[in-house]
């Protein structure tokens, strides 16, 4: 399955159906009068984020949602039917974005969350609504009000407790194949990834979700190789980790592959840059203890905290790895289900926040 994360889609709500003028007309009744129903309401058009989806690619092949409109109203005070409203279900950590691409409208961050895009239009009112004293037999009917219609952008950005940054072959789908069962494409040749992959991994019997991303070089932020446009993925993580190809010329270019790795995340923006980090040096099995030994501290001096070795192909350092990062995943959680029992119950309703419009 191809994956997309973008994708720009048209929605209509349903027009209110037109009332209707009708008079009631019967033998042997002696007092007839109006008696025109009125139009039903228009479909609405909602958004809810489902489970079992990982990818916009279905928005590929259907790019206009529109909901029915209301029926007409009818005599003897028959209202119309309403419209029916459509859902439009899309991955959990999906946003949605205004036809600007930077106004935020929703942003869909667990599964069953439910926003209306555009509220279908009231139906007209018959005849039967006009009239009075004064006027016995009126002869008009509202033509309803008309839906709700705009283009919108659905960017996605997956749900990940650790990100794994690093420049191109720096060993991060060799770590992900190793602690998880995702299969990504790995090859001894840079932009191997071209697209983010997820796996889940078993740390003392607690799941972590981790996002492998394509790598990163110089420039990334203006475009070269395949920019930044992947690393909304990791935006959301409780930690990152961050893997340094141990196999560089010296310790210089080691020192030098972090700091680049860094310099882009802060140009991205979006938080990345004061995400918590755990660096570790990879392919330590093609290393000796004295080249290890010299990198590591040209790294740590870089980075300023301690680094780890590992070896995925060997599995030396993977489990610790693991076992630094799961304190930070286990304190956004905590911090996660704190929010949400602080939450006023108005902020959880099924279309969203109380009195939001689009």
């Amino acid at each position: 399955m191809k994956f997309l994360d973008e994708a720009k889609i048209f929605v209509k709500s349903g027009d209110g159906g037109p009332g209707c003028v009708s008079f009631r007309r019967e033998k042997y009744v002696e007092f007839g009068g109006p008696d025109g129903g009125d139009g039903g309401r228009g479909g609405d058009v909602t958004v809810t984020a489902v489970d079992n989806l990982n990818t916009l690619i279905d928005f590929r092949y259907q790019q206009h949602f529109k909901a029915k409109r209301g029926q007409h109203g009818m005599g003897a005070n028959r209202s119309g039917k309403g419209g029916a409203s459509i859902t439009i279900k899309v991955p959990v950590g999906t946003q949605i974005l205004a036809d600007d691409k930077e106004t935020l409208l929703a942003d869909l961050t667990h599964a069953g969350q439910t926003i209306t895009l555009c509220r279908g239009g009231d139906g007209g009112p018959g005849n039967a609504r006009f009239k009075s004293s004064t006027n016995q037999a009126p002869r008009k009917a509202g033509s309803g009000w008309p839906g709700e219609e705009r283009w919108v952008w659905l960017r996605l950005k997956l749900i990940a407790d650790i990100g794994l940054v690093g420049l191109p072959n720096a060993g991060k789908s060799t770590f992900l194949a190793t602690v998880t069962r995702a299969r990504p494409r790995i090859a001894d040749y840079p932009f191997t990834t071209l697209h983010p992959n997820l796996g889940v991994a078993t740390v003392d019997d607690q799941e972590v979700i981790l996002a492998d991303i394509p790598g990163l070089i110089e420039g990334a932020h203006e475009g070269a190789g395949l920019g930044t446009r992947f690393l909304g993925h990791v935006e959301r993580c409780a930690v990152l980790l961050h893997l340094v190809d141990g196999t560089e010329t010296d310790g210089v270019a080691v020192a030098d592959a972090y700091r680049t790795v860094r310099s882009e995340l802060a140009a991205y923006g979006g938080g990345l840059a004061e995400t918590p980090e755990l660096v570790a040096l990879t392919k330590a099995d093609a290393l000796t203890d004295d080249i290890i030994a010299e990198r590591k501290a040209a790294l740590e001096a870089a980075c300023g905290q301690a680094v780890g070795v590992l070896s995925s192909a060997a599995g030396r350092g993977v489990t610790e790895a693991l076992r630094a990062l799961l304190p930070a995943v286990l304190a956004r959680r905590a911090a996660a289900r704190a929010a949400m029992a602080e939450a006023d119950p108005a902020d959880l309703e099924e279309d969203g926040p109380a009195g939001w419009t689009p």
